[in-house]
């Protein structure tokens, strides 16, 4: 049970890391300084970057699921 928090936390991190850098790389190079110290004045929240990427973790789960019960039913 402990491993499998520790692989799915990893997961949402590498999620929060990958989402992070691909919607913000431009910004994250030129000035991440003042990009980081802009967080609580965004649009979207100070919480945003860990909301979105539940999100999106969320949608990744379910599809796994899927996958894992379509293989599930494949062995029968």
């Amino acid at each position: 049970m402990k491993q499998r928090v520790v692989r799915e936390v990893g997961i949402y991190l590498f999620l929060l890391l990958f989402l992070c850098f691909w919607m913000h790389s431009k910004e994250l190079f030129s000035h991440p300084i003042e990009h980081f110290k802009a967080l609580p004045h965004s649009p979207f929240g100070v919480l945003h970057p860990l909301l979105f990427t539940f999100v999106v973790y969320i949608l990744i789960a379910v599809v796994r699921v899927l996958i894992a019960f379509a293989r599930k039913i494949q062995r029968r």
